[in-house]
């Protein structure tokens, strides 16, 4: 008899660590970046009158004989409810048969990959003496981006902003806290960004959350809030004069308008995007040439980093006995 197993959100969280998860995704940005990968392009439905959307992600590794298909959906209006912004299942399946293996909490995996994929590019682009965060963003995505710079650098102290300052004054005790390191809410994204050597932003705003003035030379820069063509995080300038990596550039060149709208303003073209993640680790693109340059890091999410993931928390949640074994 077939059986699959569920996991719960908790014990996505218990069976994929940070580490787990930056050594899948960093596997699977090489091997997305070598064609390795089967990624269709992924279906999106908005949902205008709830703010919403909702994404389709299939992505298959044949070598792995594994598949996954993530549905995920966006709410913006979901806080002001009590509820979370991204709600996902991720299904896992068995490429060879097409059985299914396991259902998870999508949205909690997507957190932990998406903060894994910019602990590798942090990893490969961010100077190694590099001491101190700030992040734009205090829900859960913020967290798991700290969380992963964290990981792959001596990280001494951090500085969040978020516009309810509430949410960054939680975000900041409960960091201080798991990271046993001092994290400060910033009373604007100025002060935010005073001596800060890595920048997370993980936020829905519309506009840019910080002045280009306000980036310091040799700065790395995480961006993976904006996903939509007329959705800016980051200011034009600051990424016309920043080394610029993606984790998909099919993707990054057609959806996010950190990079669409300067574009269309004419600060640069298409060619200023690098390449991808997986270059540098292939050794195809060199990443950071100076301790006095910017690099950019502009993730669109894509479906690989999910099977990956999904995959490590499969393995880890077998090994520890976690989650629930249903018979189809």
């Amino acid at each position: 008899m077939e059986t699959m197993l569920i996991l719960s959100g908790n014990e996505v969280r218990q069976a994929l660590s940070m580490r787990d998860a930056i050594q899948a995704v960093r596997s699977a940005m090489a091997r997305l970046s070598a064609g390795e990968c089967i990624v269709p392009e992924r279906a999106h439905m908005d949902v205008q009158e709830h703010s919403g959307v909702a994404l389709v992600m299939p992505s298959c590794v044949p070598a792995d004989e594994r598949m996954s298909v993530k549905v995920i959906t966006l709410y913006d209006r979901n806080p002001e409810r009590g509820m979370p912004r991204i709600q996902a299942v991720v299904l896992l399946f068995d490429a060879a048969t097409g059985a299914p293996l396991a259902m998870m909490d999508g949205g909690v995996l997507t957190a932990i990959r998406t903060g894994a994929g910019s602990g590798v590019a942090t990893d490969l682009l961010a100077r190694l003496d590099s001491r101190r965060v700030a992040v734009f963003g205090a829900g859960q995505q913020a967290r798991t981006q700290l969380e992963a710079v964290c990981y792959v650098r001596s990280i001494a102290s951090a500085a969040v902003y978020d516009p309810d300052e509430a949410a960054a004054r939680r975000f900041a005790n409960e960091m201080t806290e798991s990271l046993k390191m001092p994290v400060a809410a910033a009373g604007s994204a100025r002060e935010a960004m005073i001596g800060a050597d890595i920048v997370c932003t993980a936020t829905v705003s519309r506009t840019p959350v910080f002045h280009d003035s306000d980036v310091r030379p040799g700065t790395h820069i995480n961006a993976i809030g904006s996903y939509k063509p007329h959705v800016q995080e980051l200011p034009g300038s600051t990424v016309a004069r920043s080394r610029v990596f993606t984790d998909y550039r099919a993707g990054a060149l057609t959806e996010p308008g950190d990079l669409l709208i300067p574009i269309s303003e004419g600060l640069f073209g298409p060619e200023h995007v690098v390449g991808e993640i997986g270059d540098v680790l292939l050794g195809r693109t060199p990443g950071r040439a100076s301790d006095d340059e910017i690099t950019l890091y502009k993730s669109v999410g894509v479906a690989v980093q999910d099977l990956a993931a999904a995959s490590a928390a499969l393995a880890g949640a077998r090994e520890r006995g976690l989650g629930t074994e249903v018979a189809l």
